[in-house]
Formats: structure tokens, C-alpha cells, sequence
């Protein structure tokens, strides 16, 4: 395979997992880590590198579009990121002590758990926009968003629950170097009741600021190669551009469908690398 060719496929996958990822609310890293190793023979570091850079992309690229549009909630972004930074801090020591493998297939199972739960409800939206309690009221993390011409205002509920569901994402990401997009999808859907779309939206928000972190150890071990980088990056943020305007179009059953499929996916992968011991 010719250079020209490799960064050509490079890219063409690229674009895939960036629209993947701005749909789902997951990153461009679901994607881009199997395809690049089991497709294109890179080694696995290398790969997960050039993730976490298309995970940052991914959040840029598609936050941007998303806050500018009205989907995203910043207030609610920046208050949960405070227990995913401290969940990756605890879990980076845990690393440490912890059989990672175990965690994975475990992380895996719970997510088979989570598509399954997705695609069931796919039909309709199983809540419709809560009323806020009263820590979320005090708080001030309610919130509207554009649907079909009009602005729709949801509340939030349950904060605690949801906070503690982020710091386990955050435990996740530093135990396993992965953007856990699924768990903060699932902790503000399901846990907080807030509508799909913010919920995916505002995890793209997130989710950059935890990749920002973990790719800095990646770039000062020399994990982060500019040859797979690169292509990765543009190929990611075109593609995550193009799901920002998809979604703000599209039918919330058509996105919890793809979340369901990405996440199963997902789920597979976790649970053979744990058995396999490649994380």
C-alpha cells in the first residue's frame, strides 16, 4: 500500500467514525481504533493516539455546530465535567492496581445491556421533557432546544445519580483510555431525563476535554504519529460537521437505533480486548 493510499483510506474512515460519532454523542474513537488495527494493520497504541485525537476533533468540530444551533447545554457540560475530570484522575491511580481486562468485559456487558435497552425504545422517546427537581430548579441546569420550528423546555432530575454515573465515566476513561461517550449518554438519557438530542449533544461537548488530557500522555510517550494522525483529524472533524447537520434534522428513533448499533459494537470490541488482553 502506497503512502497516498493509506492516508486516503485513513481518511475515508475517518469520515465515517466522526459521523458516527457526532450522531451519538461517542466520538470518532468507537470506530477509528478496530478499523485502523484490524483493517489497516496499525498498531493498536498508535491507534488509540490518533483517537483520542479525532475524539478532540470530534468534540470541536460538532460542538461548535451543536452550541451555535441551540442543542448543546453548556451549564449542564461544564457542571458534570467536574466529576468525569476527578473520575479520570482516580482512575488513571486505579490503573495501577486494577485488572483492566476484567473491567473491560465487564464495561462491555453493561453496555450489550445499554444497545438493548436503546433499541427496545427506539419508537418513541420512553420520557417526555421532565420537570426539574429541586436541586436541578436550584441549580439552573434546565434548559430548551429547537424541534421542528418551536423551542421545547425540559427540566433536569436526579443531578446526584447523574454525577456519580459521570464520575464512573471518568473512572472508565482513565482506567481504559477510552472516551466512556456511552456512559454520559446513558447517565444524562436515562438518569437525568434530558431529552436525546441534548444528551448526545452535550456529551460531544464533554468529551474533548478528557481526550485533551489523556492524549497528552500519548503525545509525551510518542503514541501520537502526525502520518496516522493527521488524516484521522480531518477526516474525523468533516465527518462530524456533517452529523451536526444531520441531526439536527433527524427523527430521535433514527438516532437511538444508531446509538444502539454504534454502542453494540462497541460492546463486542470491549469485551474481546478484555478477553484477549489487549487493554
Amino acid at each position: 500500500m502506497t503512502v497516498l493510499t493509506f492516508t486516503i483510506a485513513v481518511w475515508a474512515i475517518s469520515l465515517v467514525a466522526g459521523f458516527l460519532g457526532s450522531l451519538t454523542g461517542l466520538g470518532g474513537g468507537v470506530v477509528v481504533v478496530p478499523a485502523l488495527t484490524i483493517l489497516l494493520g496499525v498498531d493498536i497504541k498508535y491507534a488509540i493516539g490518533a483517537s483520542l485525537v479525532s475524539v478532540i476533533a470530534t468534540s470541536s468540530g460538532a460542538a461548535a455546530a451543536y452550541v451555535r444551533e441551540g442543542f448543546s447545554n453548556v451549564r449542564i457540560g461544564m457542571f458534570l465535567e467536574i466529576a468525569t475530570t476527578i473520575g479520570a484522575i482516580a482512575g488513571a491511580w486505579l490503573a495501577a492496581f486494577t485488572s483492566t481486562h476484567i473491567i473491560a468485559i465487564i464495561f462491555g456487558v453493561v453496555l450489550i445491556q445499554s444497545a438493548y435497552e436503546s433499541l427496545a425504545r427506539a419508537n418513541s422517546e420512553h420520557h417526555g421533557p421532565a420537570q426539574s427537581d429541586a436541586l436541578g430548579a436550584r441549580l439552573r441546569l434546565a434548559g430548551d432546544y429547537p424541534d421542528q420550528g418551536q423551542l421545547i423546555h425540559y427540566g433536569v432530575r436526579n443531578v446526584p445519580t447523574g454525577f456519580s454515573l459521570m464520575f464512573g465515566a471518568g473512572a472508565l476513561s482513565g482506567l481504559l483510555g477510552i472516551g466512556s461517550g456511552a456512559v454520559k449518554v446513558i447517565a444524562m438519557d436515562r438518569a437525568m431525563r434530558i431529552p436525546f438530542k441534548v444528551s448526545t449533544t452535550t456529551s460531544n461537548f464533554m468529551i474533548g476535554v478528557t481526550a485533551a488530557a489523556s492524549a497528552g500522555v500519548y503525545l509525551s510517550r510518542g503514541y501520537i504519529d502526525p502520518r496516522v494522525a493527521m488524516p484521522v483529524m480531518l477526516g474525523v472533524l468533516a465527518g462530524a460537521f456533517l452529523g451536526s447537520k444531520v441531526l439536527v434534522h433527524a427523527q430521535v428513533r433514527t438516532l437511538r437505533i444508531v446509538f444502539g448499533v454504534v454502542i453494540l459494537a462497541m460492546a463486542i470490541e470491549m469485551i474481546l480486548n478484555g478477553l484477549t488482553g489487549k487493554v
